[in-house]
């Protein structure tokens, strides 16, 4: 172990700033943050969202009482069919397809630098797809699997 040659701190912090700043400057960031601010300035978005907040917390309460409160399945079905409204809004997709291209693109920069040091290194990712082609549950022990190389 005495033979490794220890990294240089402050240039491998100097180093992540560059790379935090090539990131920042990517059309994947840019999209996203457009995506973002189209979807906080479409005022009927924000109109259902605020009407959701405050069924959740309608929902909250039944809840509580589970099948058994009257207005149980009315304010489930009314939570259910509001998120969906919201979930089908063009700014609200467009938002989360940004979304999920900025998020691969932070996972296949993690994925490169775990990858760098050792191929066993786990990788969280919002992407359960991208997460399965990476690795199993890097053990390779009893459980039956094995780590998998991309």
């Amino acid at each position: 172990m005495e033979s490794l040659q220890t990294a240089d701190i402050t240039a491998l912090i100097m180093e992540s700033y560059e790379l935090s700043t090539m990131i920042n400057q990517s059309r994947e960031v840019s999209e996203y943050l457009q995506a973002k601010q189209a979807m906080e300035e479409d005022a009927e978005v924000q109109r259902l969202l605020s009407l959701f907040e405050k069924k959740k917390e309608q929902y909250e309460d039944v809840q509580r009482f589970g099948k058994y409160h009257p207005d149980f399945n009315h304010i489930s079905k009314e939570v259910r069919e509001l998120k969906r409204t919201i979930e089908l809004m063009d700014s609200v997709q467009a938002f989360k397809r940004a979304e999920e291209r900025l998020d691969e693109l932070l996972y296949q920069v993690s994925r490169t630098i775990a990858d760098a040091v050792s191929e066993t290194i786990k990788v969280p990712s919002n992407n359960p797809f991208l997460e399965a082609k990476s690795s199993g549950c890097g053990t390779g022990g009893s459980c039956g699997c094995s780590v998998k190389k991309h």
